[in-house]
């Protein structure tokens, strides 16, 4: 055979489509289109999008493929739509993922931009809803026991750009003026950082400073502690399956426990909207979830709902002199549910499995930081990772596995074992190919000593 070389000026003008180099598929996108195949995701979608475009002029792109685009984002741990559209148009697998034809150009980053300004977040709702019910046709929706909390994600601004909301100021013309007040002169940047770093009571309040860029985002404390312009992402979570009943983005200074009630009535609607009328009984969280009234208005919603939430170290006893009593009374039934046997398994749950869920959608998924902007713009790409992030997880119950990185690490974990047996054995390579990639093989016996059979992985 002679030796190839690579021909760097080649262009083709004319090749034929049958030419043209076609995926071999990748086995947990092909599981995964399986998967939304059963529940007729395409045409369900698309009905829930007719109303808002127009009856007549040029095709859009289909709603599955937009809404296949952003579950790439979850599955590949892509954050931006820029890098979303590049792999999409860059790997074949992905493109059969999202039904493209063999000539046809994958969705650019700006067309998602259009469609997603387009749709409302009612549609991001709803298609969370329908995953919700995939998930509740194969068993995996209880909704009986739900675990919640709440992390931090970086908003798509800067804390240098932040302005005074009274005066508009930005903050080196702020502590100019500080310190032409104090008689300090100020004659390059060095000088201003040097005093700034040197005041006391150096303090950047919500109620002073805004982002001029995001007003929606909030001075936050992240979680290694830097300080940063935020958003607040709270995930009310079905303790018994792993599955995410909702997905919400509040601005960053919202308190946990002004959250609570609408974190329990999200997810008891989306419970109802599967078709199961299971309530919600008992309802988990941290200490920084507590608070007398949040407690009053979860049991005042008549759902028969068992709070368990932690109390927080208190030095002094409260008093209740001109407060409601039924405060007073929710608070005082949710102490003697923590002391039950019940609350350290509830709470062992709570912290295994909504944790776990942010080290899925955030981590792994990378949307720890979000580059939209607007508190609408960042709740509709995050109620669509966090759906796919429930795709993961029933994949994860069906066949093992829930994102791709997850079956190329058990590919390589079986190409190892199969290799160490086919040392061990003197099997033919066929064979052991043939198991790597999970495709049927001669089970006969092997002869020799062997006295087994190998079928199919």
């Amino acid at each position: 055979m002679a030796l190839g070389k690579r021909r760097s000026d080649h262009q083709e003008l004319w090749v034929a489509t049958t030419s043209l180099p076609s995926s071999p598929g990748h086995p947990f996108y092909d599981a995964l289109n399986a998967l939304l195949g059963e529940t007729d995701f395409d045409r369900k979608v698309e009905a829930m999008c007719e109303p808002h475009y127009a009856k007549v002029g040029r095709p859009s792109i289909p709603p599955g493929v937009y809404f296949r685009m952003l579950f790439v984002g979850y599955f590949e741990g892509i954050s931006s739509q820029r890098g979303i559209a590049w792999r999409c148009q860059d790997s074949l697998s992905i493109r059969a993922f999202l039904g493209l034809a063999v000539d046809a150009r994958s969705p650019d980053h700006s067309s998602l931009t259009v469609i997603r300004k387009r749709l409302p977040m009612e549609v991001y709702d709803e298609v969370f809803t329908l995953v919700l019910s995939l998930a509740a046709s194969k068993g995996l929706l209880s909704g009986k026991l739900v675990g919640v909390d709440s992390t931090m994600i970086e908003a798509n601004a800067a804390m240098k750009t932040i302005v005074r909301r009274d005066t508009k100021e930005d903050w080196k013309t702020y502590v100019r003026g500080l310190a032409e007040e104090e008689g300090v002169e100020i004659e390059d940047d060095e000088d201003l950082r040097r005093f700034d770093k040197g005041r006391k009571g150096k303090k950047v309040s919500n109620k002073d400073w805004e982002s001029p860029t995001d007003p929606d985002a909030k001075i936050a404390k992240m979680k290694d502690g830097r300080t940063h312009l935020a958003y607040k992402v709270e995930h009310a979570i079905d303790l018994e399956h792993e599955i995410a009943l909702s997905a919400a983005v509040h601005p960053a200074d919202r308190g946990d426990a002004d959250t609570l009630p609408d974190a329990l009535l999200r997810a008891q609607g989306n419970v109802f909207a599967t078709g199961s009328s299971q309530l919600v009984e008992g309802l988990a969280a941290d200490k920084g979830y507590h608070k007398a009234e949040s407690l009053a208005e979860v049991e005042a919603f008549g759902l028969g709902t068992r709070t368990y939430v932690c109390v927080p170290d208190s030095p002094s006893r409260r008093r209740w002199r001109d407060k409601p009593r039924a405060w007073k009374a929710a608070t005082i039934r949710n102490r003697q549910r923590l002391r039950g046997s019940r609350n350290r398994e509830y709470q062992r749950l709570r912290s295994e499995r909504v944790e776990r869920s942010f080290a899925h959608s955030c981590e792994s998924g990378a949307s720890r930081r979000s580059w939209l902007r607007g508190i609408v713009n960042v709740s509709k790409r995050y109620v669509a990772h966090v759906a796919a992030m429930n795709l993961g997880t029933i994949l994860r119950k069906l066949i093992g596995v829930g994102t791709p990185k997850e079956m190329a690490d058990l590919r390589a974990a079986l190409a190892a074992f199969f290799a160490s047996l086919t040392a061990l054995m003197n099997l033919p390579p066929s064979r052991t190919r043939a198991l790597i990639e999970f495709e049927p093989i001669d089970t006969r016996p092997i002869g020799g000593d062997a006295a087994f059979a190998l079928g199919a992985a």
